[in-house]
């Protein structure tokens, strides 16, 4: 099996770009790219969602498991202001109304193929695999998988209702929070909610990644990327509501899937960027991902702390990649 090269310069396994593989095949017509907004429209309601009162606090890590080649550092003192956020990752059933009600295309769709892990790959399908992304070769672009086919075409969503949704770029992701009335939120404001109102903190929850012998989130145990013992009670997603919520009441705010956030990714940001409300640089090539996915291990991609960062192509959907929506609330 061939392994394809892939430009990017910071090391990850959870996520890898759509132009990895192949370009969109001729004929294809992208729509246009859906520019982030930071107002919302208007009749949006706060349904599904929790109050995160605004204020202060520090962003980034100085901590010695991070990476510095992410830009995680330096630590820096961030304000913003009071929003909703929705308690858990946008899930299938609530994608699927989108869908329904819109008759919105995924990209994935568009274009025909979508990553998959290659564990979830039936042999038969795998054996057609011919090319991989040489950074991750355990991501497999399967034709005929998308958001309610997520292995494939023989594959189906039902029973994972209350799953997050997967297979969904930044640009699907946007679309719909432009059908919500909502948008998805910074990452300043992400990384302020996903602690709770915690102060520098590992995890969400503390600095220990077990409380009392528990899991408290959805992430990779076992031997990457060929042996998950699944230990936590999942090998892929989880619903969204499995585990303990954050101090603010927020659900897997850690592993699980990635999550959109808003702004361009840049490695040198904070070294420069503003302090009060960041939306992250004006431009870029890829778009920040928060959170970690059920693929994050702490010997690889130690990326499921509330610091970490990471990102992708807005065309780019994989099986571990989701969304949750914010919405400003009146200061």
């Amino acid at each position: 099996m061939a392994q394809e090269s892939d430009n990017s310069t910071i090391k990850s396994c959870c996520s890898t770009q759509r132009s990895s593989i192949v370009v969109a095949p001729k004929g294809l017509k992208l729509k246009a790219e859906v520019k982030a907004a930071t107002a919302e429209p208007a009749n949006a309601d706060t349904a599904g969602m929790v109050y995160i009162p605004g204020g202060s606090f520090l962003m980034g890590t100085s901590d010695k498991e991070g990476f510095p080649a992410d830009g995680e550092g330096p630590v820096h003192a961030v304000t913003v202001n009071s929003f909703y956020m929705d308690e858990c990752a946008v899930t299938n059933e609530q994608f699927g109304r989108f869908i329904a009600a819109t008759g919105y295309v995924t990209e994935a769709q568009q274009f025909g193929w979508s990553y998959v892990f290659h564990l979830f790959v039936p042999e038969a399908v795998a054996a057609k695999v011919k090319t991989v992304p040489q950074s991750a070769p355990w991501w497999y672009p399967i034709e005929g998988a998308d958001w309610n086919h997520p292995e494939g075409p023989d594959s189906h969503m039902e029973g994972r209702e209350d799953h997050p949704v997967i297979h969904v770029s930044w640009n699907d992701a946007m679309a719909y929070c432009k059908w919500a009335g909502r948008r998805l939120p910074t990452e300043a404001e992400w990384e302020y909610a996903g602690r709770g109102g915690l102060v520098q903190k590992r995890y969400p929850w503390g600095d220990e990644l077990k409380q009392g012998g528990e899991h408290n989130c959805n992430i990779w145990q076992g031997k990457f990327p060929v042996k998950n013992h699944a230990s936590d009670g999942y090998l892929g997603t989880a619903p969204v509501k499995s585990f303990r919520p954050n101090g603010f009441g927020l659900y897997n705010m850690a592993g699980n899937v990635w999550e959109w956030c808003s702004d361009w990714f840049s490695s040198t940001y904070y070294q420069s960027g503003e302090n009060d409300n960041p939306a992250g640089p004006r431009t870029g090539e890829g778009r920040v991902m928060r959170g970690g996915s059920y693929l994050c291990h702490s010997s690889y991609c130690n990326r499921y702390r509330v610091a970490a960062r990471s990102k992708n192509t807005p065309d780019s959907s994989t099986g571990n990649c989701g969304f949750r929506t914010v919405l400003s609330a009146p200061q």
